[in-house]
C-alpha cells in the first residue's frame, strides 16, 4: 500500500516537473536537449520544495498552491533563460563540450587580460580611445603610433600580423601610423624537429620514410603559422613541405576572439573607430587568418589561379608550383620546389637588356591585372620574397595562403575605374568609384565629380609621373565624401602597391600607373579580347536593347500624366517580409511589456489594500489576487527580457 502511494506520488511529481519544463520551454520558444531538460527539472524540484515550505501551511488549506506553482515556473523559466544566454543551445555538445568550453573561456579570459595589460602598459588606455585620428595631419596626429606598434609586437604573432595588415591601409591611417607599423617584424624560431615530425606523421598517417625518400629536418623558412622544409619524393621529384605549427590554431583563434572583442569595444566607444568600421576590418582579418591556417584553402587557391593562367597565353614564362594533393591536407601542404632565387636577392644576377627586363616586369603586372579584373582571385601579397627568378630565366610565384577575392560587380567597377583614369574622364571616374565603394544615403555627386576632375588634372598632367600612391590619395578624397572602401577593394590596391615595389626591382624606373594605362588602352585586346568586350557582354547588350525599345513609350506615358496632373507615386508600406516580421515582433514585445507592467502595478495596488474579504486567516481576497498577478507579471517579464536579450545578440 505504501509502495503504491509512493509510486503514485512519484508519478504525480514527475508529471508536474515535466509540465514545468515544457511550459518554461514553450514560454521562451526554445528547443532544448535531454541534459538541459534534466537540469531544468532539478531546478523545478528544488523550487517546488522551497516554495512548499514557505507557502503551504495547514491553516491556509492550499489556497496559495497556484502561487507556489507559478513561482516554481518563474524560477524554471529564469534558469533556462539565463542558461540560454550564457551558453546557447547547440554550442556545448554535451558534458565534454561543457568542459572544453569552460577551459576555452578560462584560457581566452587569461589571454584577454594579458593583452589588456600590455595595452595599458604602453599607454593605450580606454580613456584615450578618442585620441586616434582617422587621416589627421596635424601636430600630435601620430602620438599613439609608437605605443601601438610596441603593444602589437609584445602581443605576439597574430597581433604582429594585424599590424602588418594595417600598415598597408594608407586610405585609413595617418602617415605616422603607416610608417611606425611598417617597422613591425616578427622573428620566429622554428619548432623543434621532434614536435614537427610527430605532427607531420600524424597528418600523413604514415612514417616519413614511407612518404619521402629524403626530408631535411632543418627548415628553409619559419613563420608564425608554418615552417617550410625541403624534401624529395620516392619518384625523385624535389618538393617543399609546408607544415603548420602544432597548437597554432588554438592560439590564433583565442587571439582573433580578443581582436574581435576589442574591435567591438572600440566601435562602441570611439567615433573614429565607427568611421573606420573597425569591426568589419577585424572580421576581414579574422577570415584571412583562418584561411591561412587551413592549407587545403591555399591548395584550392593555387589550383584556381593555375587554371586561369593556363587558359591565357600570358601564363607562359610565369610558373606556379604544382600541389601534390595525395600528400597534402589541412596541416601539411606538399608542393613542387621551384628552383630559383627570391626577387629581393636576385636583382644582382638578373640578366637581360633594360627592354627585356621591362617586358618581364610588364608580364608579371599583366598577370596580376588579369587575376584581379578577369579571374576574381588574386595573389594578395606579391612581395619580392614570393616572386622568384627561376634558374631557367622564368618567373615563379609562390605562397598563395593570402589571396584576395572580388566579385563580378567589383571587377566591372575596377575595369571601369581603370578606363576612366586612362581617358581622364571625371564623370566616368565618379560612376566607377560609386560602383566599388559603399555609398551613404546622401552624396553630392556634382561636388565629388568636380574634385575628381581636379585630381585628374593634378596627377595626369603632361610631364607628371604618377605612382600607385595616387590610388591612396584617390580613396582619401572619396572618403571625405562619406564613402567607405570595402576591404576587398582595399586588398586589391594593397596588393598593387606591394607589386609595384617588386616590379621596380625587376625593371628600375618601372611606372605601374603608366603601364596600367597602356594595359587599359590595349592590354585586353592583346590578351585575346578588347576593352569593350570585357566591359559589355552579349547579355548586357540585349538588356540595354530591351530598355531602349520600351523607353519612348514609357516616357510618353510619364509626360502625359504629368501634363494632365495625374502623375503619382505608389508606395507599399511593409512590402518586405522582413519589415512585417520586425513590426510584428515589436508589437508583440510591446504588448507583453504592457501586460507585465499592468499586472505588476495591479498586484502592488492589491497587496497594499488593507481589509476586504478574508479567504483564510491572514490572507485576504485582495492579497490572494495580488500574489497571483505578481506571479503573472514575473512570468511575462521574464519572457520579454529573454526576447530582448536574444534580439540584441542577433543584432
Amino acid at each position: 500500500m505504501k509502495l503504491a502511494q509512493f509510486l503514485l506520488a512519484l508519478l504525480v511529481m514527475s508529471a508536474f516537473i515535466m509540465a514545468f519544463v515544457f511550459s518554461a520551454r514553450r514560454l521562451l520558444g526554445l528547443r532544448i536537449g535531454i541534459v538541459r531538460s534534466l537540469l531544468a527539472g532539478l531546478v523545478s524540484v528544488v523550487g517546488l520544495a522551497v516554495f512548499s515550505l514557505l507557502m503551504q501551511r495547514p491553516e491556509q488549506r492550499g489556497i496559495l498552491t497556484g502561487v507556489q506553482f507559478g513561482s516554481t515556473l518563474v524560477v524554471t523559466t529564469g534558469f533556462l533563460a539565463v542558461l540560454e544566454v550564457v551558453a546557447p543551445s547547440g554550442t556545448l555538445g554535451g558534458p565534454r563540450g561543457w568542459v572544453r568550453s569552460v577551459r576555452s573561456r578560462v584560457a581566452r579570459t587569461r589571454r584577454y587580460w594579458h593583452i589588456v595589460s600590455i595595452a595599458m602598459r604602453h599607454g593605450l588606455r580606454p580613456g584615450r580611445y578618442g585620441a586616434v585620428p582617422t587621416v589627421g595631419r596635424g601636430p600630435g596626429s601620430g602620438r599613439m603610433a609608437r605605443p601601438l606598434r610596441l603593444a602589437l609586437e609584445e602581443g605576439g604573432a597574430t597581433f604582429v600580423k594585424l599590424g602588418q595588415v594595417l600598415s598597408t591601409r594608407r586610405d585609413l591611417l595617418p602617415p605616422a601610423f603607416i610608417a611606425e607599423l611598417g617597422r613591425l617584424h616578427h622573428q620566429v624560431s622554428p619548432e623543434p624537429w621532434q614536435v614537427v615530425g610527430e605532427a607531420l606523421e600524424r597528418e600523413l598517417g604514415m612514417p616519413l620514410d614511407e612518404a619521402f625518400a629524403h626530408f631535411d629536418h632543418e627548415p628553409m623558412a619559419a613563420a608564425s603559422i608554418a615552417q617550410v622544409h625541403a624534401a624529395r619524393l620516392h619518384s625523385g621529384e624535389e618538393v617543399v613541405v609546408k607544415v603548420r605549427r602544432p597548437g597554432v590554431r588554438e592560439v590564433a583563434e583565442c587571439d582573433l576572439q580578443i581582436i574581435l572583442r576589442l574591435a567591438g569595444t572600440l566601435e562602441r566607444r570611439a567615433g573614429w573607430a565607427r568611421a573606420l568600421g573597425v569591426v568589419d576590418l577585424a572580421d576581414g582579418f579574422a577570415t584571412s587568418v583562418r584561411e591561412e591556417l587551413d592549407f587545403r584553402i591555399e591548395a584550392a587557391n593555387l589550383a584556381t589561379v593555375s587554371a586561369a593562367w593556363t587558359r591565357r597565353s600570358e601564363g607562359t614564362g610565369i610558373r606556379l608550383p604544382r600541389v601534390y594533393e595525395e600528400w597534402s591536407g589541412e596541416q601539411v601542404l606538399v608542393m613542387e620546389r621551384l628552383s630559383g632565387t627570391p626577387m629581393g636577392s636576385a636583382t644582382a644576377v638578373l640578366k637581360g637588356t633594360p627592354e627585356e627586363r621591362l617586358a618581364l616586369a610588364r608580364k608579371v603586372m599583366v598577370n596580376m591585372f588579369h587575376q584581379v579584373m578577369s579571374d576574381g582571385t588574386f595573389h594578395a601579397d606579391p612581395h619580392p620574397g614570393n616572386i622568384l627568378l627561376l634558374d631557367d630565366g622564368a618567373i615563379g610565384v609562390i605562397d598563395f595562403g593570402s589571396v584576395g577575392r572580388v566579385d563580378a560587380q567589383v571587377r566591372s567597377g575596377l575595369r571601369s575605374l581603370l578606363f576612366a583614369l586612362n581617358s581622364q574622364d571625371p564623370a566616368a571616374l565618379c560612376d566607377a568609384l560609386l560602383e566599388v565603394v559603399t555609398r551613404p544615403e546622401e552624396i553630392d555627386e556634382q561636388r565629388l565629380q568636380r574634385e575628381l576632375g581636379r585630381f585628374l588634372s593634378r596627377y595626369f598632367a603632361p610631364g607628371s609621373t604618377p605612382s600607385v600612391q595616387i590610388f591612396t590619395d584617390l580613396f582619401r578624397l572619396v572618403q571625405r565624401h562619406g564613402l567607405t572602401i570595402p576591404p576587398e577593394v582595399a586588398a586589391v590596391f594593397r596588393a598593387l602597391g606591394t607589386l609595384e615595389g617588386t616590379l621596380m626591382l625587376i625593371a628600375p624606373g618601372f611606372v605601374m600607373v603608366e603601364e596600367a594605362r597602356t594595359f587599359a588602352d590595349g592590354g585586353f585586346a592583346r590578351a585575346g579580347g578588347d576593352p569593350l568586350g570585357q566591359l559589355i557582354s552579349p547579355t548586357d547588350v540585349m538588356a540595354a536593347w530591351e530598355l531602349l525599345r520600351r523607353l519612348p513609350r514609357r516616357l510618353d506615358r510619364v509626360t502625359s500624366a504629368l501634363e494632365q496632373g495625374r502623375l503619382g507615386v505608389g508606395v507599399r508600406l511593409f512590402a518586405n517580409a522582413r519589415d512585417r516580421t520586425y513590426i510584428r515582433s515589436l508589437v508583440h514585445e510591446i504588448l507583453l511589456t504592457f501586460l507585465a507592467a499592468t499586472s505588476g502595478v495591479m498586484s502592488v495596488i492589491l497587496l497594499s489594500i488593507d481589509g476586504g474579504p478574508v479567504v483564510v486567516p491572514g490572507i485576504g481576497l485582495f492579497q490572494l489576487l495580488g500574489y497571483h498577478l505578481l506571479v503573472v507579471a514575473g512570468v511575462i517579464g521574464l519572457k520579454v527580457l529573454f526576447l530582448i536579450s536574444r534580439g540584441g545578440a542577433r543584432n
